[in-house]
This record gives C-alpha cells, sequence and structure tokens, in this order.
C-alpha cells in the first residue's frame, strides 16, 4: 500500500495541519454493486466509438480527404476548429462540474450529455462529400467533441461514487481498457461490413460518401447502445458540495449573502456564481491544499506527452520508419491491444502499491522507452519500443484517474475533474511544440521523441513532489 508519511511536502518542511477540503471528510457511502461498475466502465467501452471511429481513424479522415475541396485546406481547418474546441472545454468543463455538483447528480448530467452527443453523430451521416458540406461537418465535429469533454467531466466525477481507495486503480483501469478495445471492436466491424467491401452493407459504396456516413450512423448507435446500462442504472449521487447547498442546508461551506450558490440563482447569474466559485477553489487549492494543486500541473503536463506519442506514432512510423498505409493501421491496431492490456495488467498494481507508484514507474518506462527511437532506424526496434511504450501509456493514463478520484469527496468529484479536465487543455500545447522544436533544431524527425521526453520528465519531476494519495486523503 502507499505509504502514509506525511512529512513530504512540495514547498518544503513539514506539511502544516491544514484541512483538506479535497478528501472526503466523512464515511464514505458503501460501495457500487458490480452491476453498476460494469455499467460504468461500458459507457468507456461505448464511448470509443466518437473517439476512435469519429475523430481518429474513420470520419475526420474523410471529412479533410474527401470532404473539403482541398487536403492541405481541409486539415488545417480541422485544426483550427480542434483547437476551438479544447479552448471552450478549457473554459467550460470547471463550470459544468461545479454545476454537477451543486445538482448531486453526475448520473443525469452523462445520460443528457451523452444522448446529444449520439444526436450530433447521427447527424454527421447528411455530411455528403462535397465541399458544400465541409463547413457543417466542421461544425457538428466542434460541436461533438465539446459536449463528448464535459459528459467526460461527469462521467469521471462517478468514480469516486462507484469506487472505494481499495478498488479505485481496478475500476478505473479496467474502464479504460474497454475504451481501447470497444474502440478496435467497433473498428473490426466497421472495416468488414461497410469500409472494405466493394459494396458494403445496406448498398453502402463510395458515391456520395455513404459507406463513411453509415460509419457515423454504426458509432452512434454503438455508442448508445453501450451507454444505456449506465442510464439506466441506480443512480450515484452525493451530497451536495460544501458551498451549494440550498437555503434548507444553509450554514455549509461558503454559502452566504456574499457569495450566493448556484442552486439559489439560475441562468447568467447561476453560470457566474459557478466560475467565480472555481477562481476560489484555484485559490483554496493553491493555498491549503498544495499537493492536489500540484497534482493538476503535473498530470496536465505528463497527460500531454502521453497524448504526444499516440499523435505523432504514425506521424513518426510513416515518414522516419517508412511505414505503409497499411502498416500504420497495423501498428494503431496493436498499440490499442496493447495499451489495453497494460491497463488490465496496472490496474491490481494501483491498489496493492497506489496509484502514485504507478504513474511515477510506467512515466520512468516512457522516458526510457523515447531513447531506442533517437538512436535506431531499425523498423523491428521501432515497432518493439512503439508497443513497450503503449504498455505503460493507458497505465498512466488511468492511474492519473484513480489518483484524483482518492483524494476527492464525492461531492467535489465534478468540480475536481472539470478543473483537471481544464488543466489539461491548458497545456496541450506544449508537447507537440517541444517535438516540432526538437524537430528543427536537430534536422530529422526522430528527434521530436527528445521533446516528448523532456514533457514527460518535467510531469514526472513534479508528480514526484506530490504525497502518495493515501498521505493527502488521511491529512487533517
Amino acid at each position: 500500500m502507499e505509504p502514509s508519511d506525511t512529512s513530504a511536502s512540495p514547498h518544503g518542511g513539514s506539511t502544516p495541519p491544514a484541512v483538506n477540503l479535497t478528501a472526503a471528510s466523512e464515511p464514505a457511502p458503501a460501495p457500487a454493486t458490480r452491476s453498476t461498475i460494469v455499467a460504468w466502465a461500458l459507457w468507456d467501452w461505448g464511448s470509443a466509438a466518437f473517439n476512435a471511429v469519429i475523430i481518429t481513424f474513420v470520419f475526420t479522415p474523410y471529412l479533410t480527404s474527401k470532404v473539403a475541396g482541398d487536403h492541405d485546406t481541409g486539415t488545417a481547418a480541422l485544426g483550427f476548429v480542434t483547437a476551438l474546441a479544447g479552448l471552450l472545454v478549457a473554459v467550460i468543463a470547471p463550470a459544468a462540474g461545479v454545476r454537477a455538483d451543486a445538482k448531486a447528480n453526475h448520473h443525469r448530467a452523462v445520460t443528457s450529455f451523452t444522448m446529444i452527443v449520439v444526436a450530433l453523430m447521427g447527424t454527421l451521416f447528411f455530411v455528403k462529400d462535397s465541399p458544400a458540406y465541409f463547413v457543417p461537418g466542421l461544425v457538428i465535429l466542434c460541436i461533438a467533441q465539446v459536449v463528448f469533454e464535459i459528459a467526460q467531466v461527469s462521467y469521471n466525477g462517478m468514480l469516486p461514487h462507484i469506487s472505494t481507495p481499495a478498488n479505485a486503480g481496478t475500476v478505473s483501469n479496467v474502464a479504460w481498457a474497454m475504451g481501447y478495445l470497444g474502440g478496435l471492436a467497433l473498428l473490426f466491424i466497421a472495416l468488414f461490413t461497410l469500409i472494405q467491401p466493394e459494396v458494403g452493407l445496406f448498398g453502402a459504396t463510395d458515391e456520395g460518401g455513404l459507406r463513411f456516413r453509415l460509419v457515423a450512423v454504426l458509432a452512434a448507435m454503438w455508442f448508445l447502445i453501450f451507454s444505456l446500462p449506465l442510464m439506466f442504472s441506480k443512480r450515484t449521487s452525493a451530497r451536495p458540495a460544501p458551498g451549494d447547498a440550498g437555503p434548507s442546508e444553509a450554514g455549509s461551506g461558503d454559502a452566504s449573502p456574499t457569495h450566493p450558490t448556484s442552486r439559489e440563482l439560475r441562468g447568467f447569474a447561476a453560470w457566474k456564481a459557478d466560475y467565480a466559485r472555481v477562481i476560489r477553489r484555484l485559490v483554496e487549492l493553491f493555498k491549503v491544499e498544495r499537493s492536489t494543486f500540484v497534482f493538476f500541473v503535473a498530470s496536465a503536463i505528463f497527460r500531454d506527452g502521453l497524448a504526444t506519442i499516440f499523435a505523432m506514432a504514425g506521424v513518426i512510423a510513416a515518414g522516419a520508419y517508412k511505414f505503409s498505409g497499411s502498416e500504420v493501421i497495423y501498428l494503431g491496431i496493436a498499440a490499442n491491444v496493447v495499451a489495453g492490456v497494460g491497463c488490465l495488467i496496472a490496474g491490481k498494481f494501483d491498489d496493492w502499491l497506489g496509484p502514485k507508484a504507478v504513474i511515477v514507474t510506467g512515466l520512468i518506462c516512457l522516458i526510457a522507452g523515447c531513447v531506442p527511437i533517437l538512436v535506431s532506424e531499425n523498423k523491428t526496434v521501432f515497432w518493439v519500443t512503439a508497443m513497450w511504450l503503449c504498455l505503460f501509456v493507458g497505465p498512466v493514463q488511468a492511474s492519473s484517474r484513480s489518483f484524483l478520484s482518492r483524494i476527492t469527496a464525492p461531492e467535489r468529484a465534478g468540480e475536481n475533474f472539470g478543473l483537471y479536465a481544464t488543466t489539461g487543455r491548458a497545456v496541450s500545447f506544449l508537447g507537440p511544440a517541444l517535438f516540432a522544436l526538437c524537430v528543427t533544431i536537430f534536422g530529422f524527425q526522430r528527434a521530436g521523441g527528445l521533446g516528448i521526453m523532456i514533457v514527460l520528465a518535467l510531469g514526472l519531476a513534479l508528480m514526484l513532489m506530490v504525497p502518495a494519495a493515501r498521505s493527502i486523503r488521511t491529512r487533517a
């Protein structure tokens, strides 16, 4: 188990006996049933339809290569729209998390936002392979990305409700693995029924981009079907967050005539109150819960490094190692399988040794794994190295989620996971920028791996300053 050493402090010296407002101060509710946990994990399996099929492998490439009049122009426009979506998520996520906490119902928020995303995915069927449909397609994708990310805030916020400190690592890692494997399962179904056959199901051909439009419908149905168990599962709620109690619960948190609660307000005034609460929360974290604050920064940085690994793996494979198009696809399939297996293995270690141990070990192995890319042009070496990296990417991400879950009171889950999303977006430029800078300085594509190593090392250095989750949780 994680050590309970309370002497470690990111700002030096012994840690003052400050009240930890992130960790739960009251007995946790009874653990969720196995069926509730399975229903929660199935959402990860289903949501891969959006990430893997719509965003990464099928529909977005169709939009930029078939719908856009010019591939380069389409790719550039997609980049700008993706950046805009990220900015909107960074702005909206914290307040959305606060709102979910105030209503004490992440379950309802996940259900509502999931239905919106499914509907938007379905409308992609009407995006034909003509430049006239390019802008509408981009707009739909932008809105869908924002809503999906907000749904994830409440989805992640459910983790403290359905798990305990004893099993949070397993629950988080298994669900993350199901996301990888669910995306692969749907990709195979789409490939063999709609994409590869000359005439696929329902007469799917290239005419009018029909086969890709039907894939969007298939993805929407997949997401909906595997979200239904969570939608109809027993509601997992928490008491309202401190400061969000209604009039009948006055006296808790920071509710006062000076700081009215979001439950007492409506419309713009409610959102304004939510943002004011987010700002107060950030100040509170920095002053009182410095360890949690440092964790937010550390995880944002190393998560950006992990995202850069996945984003640039195919680029390096095709450019530096001369992978063919089919080889890149095989690499992507193998990468997702290995990442999923890594999560399944890491879950038990997370519960046994603690999430910090998994995160730190994973980051060290990832940094070491980037070295062969810098020094070798051999394709076999790259294959082995890529699989090594993928073995740790998923566990670090999933254990980062379980770390935050362990130090978060259920009634503050949306607030903290909203900040988790925002901090991640705030530094999302770092990995790609250092990757490009290293390629420019050293003059060869594989040098971008050094940029990834720098980002991961910075995240690791900050993570080493963060006490174990058990230590943060038990401080009082």
